[in-house]
């Protein structure tokens, strides 16, 4: 088997796992759960601090008005605060607030609770150190699309 042959099976594996990883945990969603998109704006905050909606859109790579929409729910529910770039008074910068470093924080998803259920029930510590250690490859990969 060849280096390309190993790396398309590789592909094919993490996409098929991944995705039906991502159809489980989408029919989690409780009433009052974070959907993923809020989610992944709020991490996104989280580890890159404050940014424009436009700048937060090219880095989920979804369209400027789904993440205006994303962004307005999560002010809704106090997570997000928008302000006036000091730099450029016609700029709004979202940043997170208290509400939303705690939401990540305590990971009240119901979603991020079952999945650490599964974990800590299904897999052995060598497992999970494996997992561990893949976790930011993962989103390495992801940001690289």
């Amino acid at each position: 088997m060849t280096q390309s042959s190993d790396v398309d099976d590789l592909a094919s594996a993490l996409y098929g796992s991944l995705g039906l990883l991502a159809r489980r945990l989408r029919q989690l969603q409780a009433p009052g759960d974070l959907s993923l998109p809020e989610r992944a704006a709020l991490a996104r905050l989280d580890r890159g601090g404050p940014a424009t909606a436009a700048e937060l859109a090219r880095a989920e790579q979804i369209t400027s008005q789904a993440m205006g929409t994303t962004l307005g729910v999560l002010e809704e529910r106090g997570f997000v605060e928008r302000r006036r770039d000091p730099d450029d008074g016609r700029r709004i910068i979202m940043s997170l607030t208290e509400a939303g470093v705690e939401v990540l924080r305590h990971k009240r998803d119901a979603r991020a609770q079952q999945l650490a259920k599964a974990l800590g029930e299904r897999f052995t510590d060598a497992e999970l150190a494996t997992l561990k250690a893949a976790a930011p490859l993962i989103e390495r990969l992801g940001d690289s699309f």
